[in-house]
């Protein structure tokens, strides 16, 4: 992105921080002066004492020695300011910023999450950011503080000698050229420093999540040699970035160089020929001094300004992320759901690859009706009930819960409205009271233990170390696949929904815990439009209603002894799955295969 732009993107942040940054820049101008006026004591009190020793006296010394050190302490002052209140100033608008990318993420979709890497989000909302309050601090100060001492100075030395002022001042713009040529190389090297930061931390959190699978595959030394060649890809880029810093410095230095050798030159001649006084050479010398100082300052700062600017851009990448699914203009809020749900020839679509996954899907659900889905992998099933929620909106058709359009309704009461029971539970890191409090952050803890209670959970939470009070793990480590699923099933519990999704609730125990949890769901799904994407014969079998789904159509529908009296692909699959014993799932993709063939 261009520069311009990033800035203008940045400078609303400095909006509620007006006040401090214009006392900030004011105390900028104080400690300008304080450095600008000592050149001119000194050249005073030079010119004076070439000229009549006589009129240089202890008084006149110890007054101006006075007067420099009140200055000193202004500038004290001034300075501390700066650097405290300033820098509490940048480290706001980093948190701003920081706050404001979190809750953009919040409102992205599944798409988005897909095609991402967390790594990536995390790079970016967090290191990304660090150097922001370094940047809003001293970019608005430096720029500020530039712009003065070379006015003043420009002003001040063209007073003493208008020839020798434009002869160092026409080195200048020669000098920001070059310097700029290195400060674009610069800068595309952090924004490549900052993409592969982002792939590191990809690189070491999936390692991390997945330790068991790499210790259970004694895959280490796989993941050490991947780790390595990102790790050397990271020390390549830093190479590069550090030559061309390396080449900029150098000529930084080089100018330097070359406009003291004009100062000392040109200036040593001009007083020899008597155009310039011995005091003013050394005035003169102190303020190129002051102007070169700041320039250096300020090249040197377009390192951090540029750092700044790549982790700017990485935030407003975030932000320009597009919110596909939010509120329509006059959306309303779900009240008093009854559970009624109805697809009008919906149809759907991945946004990124266009594949279709849902094909003209009509189905109308009623009120408390349990629904069962089964079919082979891919058919569309989790994504015809991802649809309910809104984590994805359909492409052509709609979708009705009780008689209102989905688009119509607000996201945070249709999600209010349906609670949903996955395969692969998400415990938060935190205790087991936490977890399930998280259905309804407002409830009592007596509220919390029915609902554990309803779950069948109360039992073994009781007999933990710490109870309700005990932590988890991250991830829910600490507890086996079922007590995950029942605590999950207490959340939603607690949630009390109108509508009830169960994707795959119970493939992954084993029987014990499948016995345990079917038992929990059971008493869930009492009084509540269930949807359940099923893998066990025993789901099938208490379902109102069964879908086939396969190739994102609905191939059969009715309840389980109907399907089977019809002879046709449910059949085929529940005599399979009942004498293998096998998946629903992998077994309806073998009969897919079958008619394909």
């Amino acid at each position: 992105m261009e520069t311009s732009t990033l800035l203008k993107r940045f400078v609303p942040y400095y909006r509620r921080y007006w006040k401090i940054i214009t006392f900030d820049l004011l105390c900028a101008s104080l400690t300008t002066v304080c450095e600008l006026v000592f050149p001119m004591l000194l050249r005073y009190i030079t010119n004076q004492g070439m000229q009549d020793l006589s009129l240089i006296t202890v008084g006149i010394i110890l007054k101006i020695g006075g007067i420099y050190f009140a200055l000193r302490i202004v500038d004290g002052l001034a300075a501390f300011y700066m650097a405290y209140t300033g820098h509490v100033m940048g480290a706001r608008i980093e948190t701003d910023m920081r706050q404001d990318a979190f809750e953009h993420l919040q409102k992205l979709s599944d798409s988005y999450f897909n095609n991402t890497k967390v790594g990536q989000i995390m790079s970016r909302i967090t290191s990304d950011l660090f150097d922001v309050t370094e940047f809003a601090h001293h970019c608005p100060e430096e720029f500020f503080i530039a712009f003065v001492k070379a006015l003043i100075s420009f002003v001040v030395l063209s007073g003493i000698n208008v020839t020798l002022t434009v002869i160092i001042f026409v080195f200048i713009p020669i000098m920001v050229l070059s310097c700029t040529y290195f400060n674009l190389k610069v800068k595309k090297a952090f924004r490549r420093q900052r993409q592969q930061i982002g792939e590191l931390n990809a690189r070491i959190e999936d390692n991390l999540l997945g330790n068991r699978v790499v210790r259970a595959f004694a895959n280490q030394n796989i993941e050490i040699e991947k780790f390595r060649q990102d790790n050397q890809a990271f020390l390549q880029i830093k190479r590069e970035s550090y030559l061309y810093m390396a080449a900029f410095q150098d000529t930084i230095r080089m100018f330097d160089g070359l406009m003291y050798v004009v100062v000392i030159v040109a200036g040593g001649i001009f007083m020899v020929k008597g155009w310039i006084e011995p005091g003013d050479l050394v005035a003169y010398t102190l303020y190129v001094t002051t102007l070169l100082v700041t320039i250096r300052r300020i090249i040197e700062f377009a390192e951090q300004f540029q750092r700044g600017l790549t982790g700017i851009e990485r935030f407003v990448e975030i932000m320009d992320s597009t919110v596909e699914i939010l509120d329509e203009p006059g959306a309303m809020p779900l009240t008093d759901v009854k559970g009624a749900i109805r697809f009008d020839h919906v149809s759907f679509e991945y946004p990124d690859d266009h594949n279709s996954v849902l094909e003209n899907i009509s189905l109308t659900i009623r009120p408390g009706e349990r629904i069962a889905l089964v079919g082979p992998s891919g058919g569309g099933k989790t994504t015809l009930c991802n649809l309910i929620p809104r984590f994805y909106d359909t492409t052509r058709g709609e979708i009705w819960i009780d008689e209102q359009e989905l688009k119509g309704i607000t996201l945070q009461s249709l999600r209010t409205s349906i609670g949903i029971v996955q395969q692969d539970v998400y415990l938060f890191s935190g205790t087991v009271y936490e977890n399930i409090s998280y259905g309804k952050p407002d409830a009592s803890r007596e509220e919390v233990i029915q609902a554990a209670q309803l779950a069948g959970a109360h039992e073994f939470i009781t007999a933990l170390k710490d109870g309700y009070d005990t932590y988890v793990g991250e991830r829910g480590v600490k507890l086996s696949g079922g007590q995950k699923q029942r605590i999950s099933i207490a959340r939603v519990f607690l949630k009390n929904p109108a509508i009830l999704i169960l994707d795959e609730a119970t493939s992954a125990l084993d029987n014990e815990s499948e016995h345990l949890v079917s038992q929990s769901l059971d008493r869930l799904a009492e009084g509540r439009t269930t949807l359940t994407i099923a893998h066990r014969l025993t789901t099938i079998q208490n379902a109102d209603r069964i879908l086939v789904l396969s190739e994102g159509k609905i191939m059969e529908e009715g309840s389980h002894k109907n399907l089977l009296e019809k002879r046709g692909i449910y059949y085929q699959l529940y005599q399979s799955v009942r004498d293998q014993g096998t998946d629903i799932e992998k077994t309806a993709e073998e009969i897919k295969g079958d008619m394909e063939v």
